[in-house]
């Protein structure tokens, strides 16, 4: 097994603050900025940042959903980090300032497959997801700009 990684970046208006306190309310801003890939949103703890406990289902594909249970820890002023109590799953959101506005960056992490299906996972898993944040941070930033 090794450790598969996506990621996307996105640079958004608005100020670093403003970006983190959009990417921690899951009752409202999160819940409308997610893509058809994600179903099943069920906020079950909290609802605006840390110790919130969220429930979806991610499908980058068509063939492969997850089930995710997500606990959401805010470790320091511009780190959101979502863990999956069912998997490996790591999301980190990470926002940093750019220019007049915020560069926001999203990080998923797993222990992926062994063999022939470990290969086909890190090489095309990485790309299908990054396609998913892609779409998602062009929603936030539209939320944003809104």
């Amino acid at each position: 097994m090794g450790q598969v990684t996506a990621t996307a970046e996105k640079t958004v208006e608005a100020s670093p603050q403003r970006v983190l306190e959009v990417l921690g309310d899951y009752d409202g801003v999160r819940a409308r900025t997610l893509t058809g890939h994600f179903s099943e949103y069920e906020v079950r703890k909290g609802g605006k940042g840390d110790g919130t406990v969220v429930h979806w289902k991610p499908a980058a594909t068509g063939k492969r959903v997850r089930d995710c249970l997500m606990s959401v820890s805010v470790p320091d002023a511009a780190t959101l980090v979502e863990r999956d109590a069912n998997s490996s799953m790591v999301t980190t959101w990470t926002v940093s300032p750019a220019g007049d506005g915020a560069r926001v960056r999203v990080t998923t992490t797993w222990s992926g497959a062994s063999g022939v299906g470990g290969f086909f996972e890190r090489t095309f898993a990485p790309r299908g997801l990054q396609r998913v944040y892609d779409e998602q941070l062009a929603k936030i930033a539209s939320e944003l700009a809104g």
